[in-house]
């Protein structure tokens, strides 16, 4: 007989506590591995039902979900060890850690006004009596609007609840009815007024049921006698749950036109040699790219290892889960031809979701569907075998290879039919101005070589010319135009 029952919560808590970082997958979003957990507090009149909806402040416009475990304390606790701490939970429910970013500057660390406004934290709908699970095998999921976008298991914590139940008894007691939020992994991002998100738990063949809450906007203004709402280009990153890229900016219609050789000459100008990602090209030709890196890194096949890493959602998928308008997700296989790294259908999630592109150095699986999709995408190869040939999805957003090349998360990546360029975003804007110079002379080079003159002194463009191209100049305007006859003399 199934032990979970709707109910109320036990007691109203005289505390609820919130983990920051507990998840893998989000440790790897925020690009930090904590040493020790760290938390923080929520006031007992934040909590929620199931079905009660979530008000989104005036002004704000960065409300985000966290997808959570809610573990609910049982009886008094006080100094238990480790393997103490999971008999002191007696009941295990879903929860949603709602917060505003748009305010976390105004409580940096406490997080008060993000994240303890009423209805803040919905809990529900079922409790599951604790000691009818293995703690180490429960399964959060999240879904917005039906589609879900968080799904991770226990198995993949940084800190197991019976050590956030310790460590939190060293200093204070825990009473019965209390609440601990065990952090919630990769997928939180925005939700707008009229969304639906649902959170559930489930294991050992127990569910919460799905934790459901409508999220709508405040009909009041925020009184202006406290901080307001504000928001900068990081924390829109961090709420959106992207890497910070200011790089974003820097996507301006002549970098996307370009040539990548012409790129490739001013890197190597100012003596950057390695910006190449060698061997790839495009699944479909013509294909051209432009946009931010994110980043997945693969690791050499190991059964023990695919087998706790390679199921489920995995890096692979949690990549292309969280990759985002404007970003290309690089992919490092370590140059491997004889395994895909990315077929149709992940391809076209990331298309769905608004990537800009998609580049491995190791080959792709499924060639004629992906000629079909929009997004453009490169690899090394073409290859029918599957994942777990010989590849490990380990992690993501971390600084990895590519085909040679160092691709730092927030580089910005350029591509077109000779290959892949990464431009570092601290020199973007330089470089791009002198490739649309540069490709503004070949263009009067290339008329000029078409009329019958001689590459002496033209190419690359001497001082007997200059006034010559200054004429040719005005009489063109001053906008670039890309040339495909050469982008140097290199």
């Amino acid at each position: 007989m199934m032990s979970s029952m709707t109910m109320p919560l036990p007691a109203v808590p005289s505390k609820i506590i919130a983990v920051h970082l507990n998840y893998r997958s989000r440790a790897e979003q925020r690009g930090r591995v904590p040493k020790f957990p760290s938390y923080f507090l929520k006031p007992p009149s934040s909590l929620a039902g199931p079905g009660d909806r979530v008000v989104r402040p005036a002004g704000c416009e960065l409300l985000a979900f966290e997808g959570e475990i809610a573990l609910v304390i049982g009886e008094r606790t006080r100094s238990v060890s480790p393997e103490q701490g999971w008999a002191q939970v007696r009941w295990v429910t879903a929860a949603n850690d709602l917060g505003v970013y748009d305010l976390r500057y105004a409580d940096r660390g406490s997080n008060l006004r993000s994240k303890g406004a009423d209805g803040f934290t919905p809990v529900g709908p079922e409790l599951i009596d604790a000691r009818d699970l293995d703690p180490a095998a429960l399964r959060l999921r999240t879904w917005v609007n039906g589609e879900l976008v968080q799904q991770d298991d226990t198995a993949n914590l940084l800190f197991p609840f019976g050590q956030l139940v310790a460590d939190l008894s060293r200093m204070m007691t825990l009473y019965p009815g209390d609440l601990i939020l065990t952090g919630t992994p990769a997928g939180s991002s925005v939700l707008q007024p009229g969304d639906i998100v649902e959170v559930e738990v489930d294991g050992s063949g127990r569910s919460t049921g799905r934790l459901r809450t409508a999220v709508a906007a405040a009909d009041d203004e925020l009184p202006g006698y406290g901080a307001m709402p504000r928001a900068d280009e990081r924390t829109v990153a961090e709420a959106y749950g992207r890497p910070t890229t200011p790089a974003v900016g820097l996507l301006t219609e002549e970098l996307r036109s370009v040539a990548t050789a012409t790129l490739a000459s001013q890197l190597r100008s100012r003596g950057l040699q390695g910006t190449v990602i060698d061997g790839v090209h495009p699944v479909r030709p013509g294909a051209r790219l432009a946009g931010v890196a994110r980043t997945l890194r693969y690791v050499p096949l190991r059964e023990d290892l695919f087998a706790a890493h390679g199921t489920g959602m995995n890096a692979q998928k949690r990549a292309i889960e969280q990759i985002g308008p404007d970003e290309v997700l690089i992919m490092e296989a370590r140059g491997a031809r004889d395994a895909g790294t990315i077929g149709d259908i992940l391809a076209l999630r990331a298309q769905v979701r608004g990537a800009a592109g998609i580049v491995t150095d190791g080959a792709a699986r499924d060639s004629a569907a992906l000629r079909e999709l929009d997004i453009p995408v490169f690899c090394a190869a073409s290859h029918p075998a599957v994942l777990g040939r010989r590849h490990v999805p380990w992690e993501i957003d971390a600084v990895v290879a590519c085909g040679g090349a160092t691709v730092v998360p927030g580089d910005l990546v350029i591509g077109d039919d000779d290959g892949v360029v990464v431009l570092p975003a601290d020199i973007a804007a330089e470089v791009v101005a002198a490739a649309v110079e540069q490709e503004r002379q070949e263009r009067f080079i290339t008329e000029q070589v078409k009329a019958g003159e001689s590459i002496d002194g033209l190419y690359p463009l001497g001082d007997r010319w200059r006034a010559a191209y200054q004429r040719w100049l005005a009489g063109q305007g001053t906008q670039g135009t890309r040339t495909s006859e050469g982008s140097g003399n290199q």
